[in-house]
């Protein structure tokens, strides 16, 4: 065994320690947003966090012409990089003349190059919803303030992970509360490496191992955006406060060499086509769609990070949701939904009979109703390509259980348990065959979240209602009823186990300790 491994192994063993002695100090919660969460980070007096989000997808394209290079020195240098002065107001003396129209047209050509280099950053920062998880909520950090619009980028949302309250930070380019003094050095190592200015390590939240797959193009535009085409918040972010042993930020240099991305950039596959690779490229670095959909292991690390993993994107819980499963799998992934259909569902929360839920509702309204459609396309085209793994549950289309449950519900005959809850609480949106309504609510039958082997997701749905996402090509938003005041454990246990196996649905039944335990933990 050869020295590097040796080591990798030592400091597996300290990260897994640390989380140990934190599961056992604590009693480590489900994760909420793990996706988004990340720590801050001071410098210069400054509170300066690296940017992260959840589900979200994002592009690299660049929707305009080559930029000019961002300086490493720092926002001033950078501006000063990236467009020439311009001509002095005096004019210049005669023999001067012929040279002022080329001087004045390098600059302009400067000047648009910034332009479109930031139009770029800004593109990403969307796709990447950035400011989804950069973002209080109206009722600020706490949930009790005035209800107002918070500024974007500002951070304070808070997110619950297994080792505590992580509050996001504040990325605009003020000086002193958000990431104004980052030079673009400190700006790619906060976000590639998960260390801010002053050595500060970030926690394994923030996704940095995919994030360290980004291109240096990318990373440039995001700079650019973040420190030129973002109004500046001088408005700090809650500080992140964690219970011993999480605190010591020591102990993520140790789940670094344990858990990071063992290939730091993105290589593309020559046995794949042009569209494939950027798909994979999307998903892998700047989506990374694994933080939410990759299950993750005791010290808080995904179980993989490409394609070469067989865990990676099947399915993963964050915040009490289960982000489901992004392969092949025909019963919980993708496997029986088209691509058209997949598009769909990413552009306007709406596809092949399904509807977004719970944080992947603002994952469709602040970021992936924005992405173009080649980039939606090529993303579509790498997940489609993913073979079936961890499969759960099954579909049979009109079979003979099918038929003869849609009758019972059609006559009244309704023997099983569940069923007479289903008819009196869900029939009237979700029809008595379970085919929901196109474009208003989705169908029960077949549908891959029901078939999941987590069924976190339908008991949060049940206990909180929730709702459609809000874009701007997709149909109008409908709501979903809370029932939490209305069913007890035993009736939602009772009419989910009857929704998971009815009209051809094959998955285990919902207990009622399930129920119990996500009603405690919701505080339902």
């Amino acid at each position: 065994m050869d020295a590097r491994r040796l080591l990798r192994l030592a400091a597996a063993a300290g990260a897994a320690l640390i989380a140990l002695i934190g599961v056992a100090t604590l009693g480590v919660a489900l994760p909420r947003g793990m996706a988004v969460a990340q720590s801050s980070a001071t410098r210069d007096g400054a509170t300066a966090k690296a940017s992260a989000s959840g589900t979200a997808l994002i592009s690299a394209s660049a929707p305009a012409p080559a930029p000019a290079p961002i300086s490493a020195s720092g926002p001033a240098s950078a501006s000063k990089s990236a467009s020439s002065p311009r001509p002095a107001s005096v004019p210049p003396p005669a023999s001067a003349s012929a040279s002022a129209a080329p001087a004045s047209s390098a600059a302009d050509a400067n000047e648009a190059n910034e332009a479109a280099l930031i139009q770029q950053g800004a593109y990403l920062a969307k796709a990447g919803d950035c400011a989804g998880c950069h973002t209080a909520p109206p009722g600020g950090p706490s949930g009790h303030e005035p209800l107002r619009a918070r500024p974007p980028f500002a951070g304070g949302l808070p997110m619950g992970s297994p080792f505590g309250t992580i509050y996001s930070s504040n990325i605009t380019p003020d000086p002193n509360a958000g990431i104004g003094r980052y030079s673009y050095a400190d700006f790619v190592r906060a976000v590639r490496e998960g260390v801010a200015p002053g050595g500060k390590r970030l926690y394994p939240a923030m996704p940095y191992p995919s994030f360290a797959k980004i291109s240096d193009a990318d990373m440039r535009a995001l700079y650019a955006y973040f420190m030129h085409g973002v109004a500046p918040v001088a408005e700090r972010a809650p500080p992140t406060r964690l219970p011993f042993p999480f605190s010591q930020r020591w102990g993520m240099a140790l789940w670094d060499l344990a858990f990071g991305a063992p290939d730091r950039r993105f290589a593309a596959n020559p046995q794949r086509d042009a569209q494939w690779n950027r798909g994979a490229y999307l998903v892998q670095s700047l989506g990374h769609c694994g933080a939410c959909h990759t299950p993750r292991g005791p010290a808080y690390q995904e179980l993989g990070y490409d394609d070469s993993a067989r865990a990676y994107l099947t399915g993963g819980v964050n915040d009490h949701w289960f982000a489901p499963n992004l392969t092949a799998d025909p019963g919980s992934g993708l496997g029986r939904i088209g691509a058209a259909d997949l598009v769909a569902f990413l552009k306007q929360g709406h596809g092949a009979g399904l509807v977004t839920f719970g944080s992947m509702v603002q994952v469709v309204e602040d970021s992936t109703q924005y992405l173009n459609d080649d980039d939606l396309n090529a993303i579509t085209h790498y997940l489609k390509s993913l073979p079936a793994q961890r499969s759960s549950g099954a579909y049979v289309e009109r079979s003979a259980a099918a038929a003869q449950t849609l009758r019972a519900l059609q006559t009244g005959v309704l023997e099983r348990p569940g069923a007479g809850l289903y008819q009196s609480f869900c029939a009237r949106c979700h029809q008595a065959d379970g085919s929901g309504v196109a474009q208003k609510y989705p169908r029960l039958a077949g549908n891959p979240a029901v078939l999941a082997a987590h069924d976190d997701s339908l008991i949060r749905l049940l206990l909180e209602g929730g709702a459609a996402p809000h874009t701007l090509t997709g149909p109008m938003p409908r709501k979903m009823p809370a029932f939490a005041n209305q069913l007890t454990d035993v009736e939602i246990a009772r009419v989910l186990s009857f929704v998971r196996s009815s009209w051809g649905n094959a998955a285990d039944p919902v207990t009622t300790r399930e129920v119990s335990r996500l009603r405690a933990q919701l505080q339902k």
